[in-house]
């Protein structure tokens, strides 16, 4: 389970946010809300461990992040896959050789298989020898979702990953999203998007959110 605990960030002397906290559990989702320029992507880093906090604690199946326990942190760190506003993706590179290249930075066996599957599922079965290069944004967008659906990890938090998606695709990850919340998984995400996440069956995942508000 996450916890966020009386979060806060500040930012030239001045406090950002208002203190946040939640909890998020297995099967649950939370979106985090609020205007732009907030704080919501340095929440996100914060939750990570790529920002520092200035108040709070973030606390990962009861136990402090900020303590800096070697265990709990490898713990968190191999339960967490974040994506941010960055593709990190290698434009000289493939779609499927950024997959597979990813994938051995990480430690992970991946197929060329199971890649090429991925890339599929996101509608880029035909740009897969592309280099990135000559892709769309939207494309390299979509590429780098790719690996959602290659990951063990069990907390996914998604920084507006619903950007320059056209439907298609926004409808592919809304089932690769909700596949992962009905598998147990769970799922923290910004959006300034009205973005429903279908189950396979057509159910609604129930999807709970948080808004952030100026300090």
């Amino acid at each position: 389970m996450l916890t966020v605990s009386n979060i806060s960030c500040v930012r030239g002397h001045k406090p950002l946010f208002a203190p946040v906290s939640f909890s998020l559990q297995p099967g649950q989702v939370l979106h985090l809300e609020g205007d732009n320029g907030i704080g919501k992507t340095s929440l996100l880093r914060i939750i990570c461990g790529l920002s520092h906090a200035d108040g709070g604690e973030v606390l990962w199946n009861g136990s402090s992040l900020s303590k800096q326990h070697p265990e709990v942190v490898e713990a968190f760190r191999a339960a967490l896959c974040y994506m941010g506003h960055h593709q990190s993706l290698k434009d000289e590179l493939t779609a499927i050789e950024n997959l597979l290249f990813d994938a051995q930075i990480a430690g992970r066996i991946l197929s060329y298989d199971k890649a090429m599957d991925a890339l599929q599922k996101m509608g880029l079965k035909n740009r897969a020898h592309l280099p990135l290069r000559v892709l769309s944004q939207g494309q390299k967008r979509r590429t780098a979702l790719a690996r959602l659906s290659l990951t063990d990890a069990k907390l996914w938090v998604l920084d507006e990953p619903f950007v320059a998606l056209d439907t298609h695709s926004l409808n592919s990850l809304q089932v690769i999203l909700a596949n992962h919340v009905q598998q147990g998984g769970m799922l923290l995400y910004t959006s300034h998007q009205a973005v429903e996440l279908l189950k396979t069956n057509g159910h609604l995942v129930d999807i709970r959110s948080v808004q952030m508000v100026a300090a």
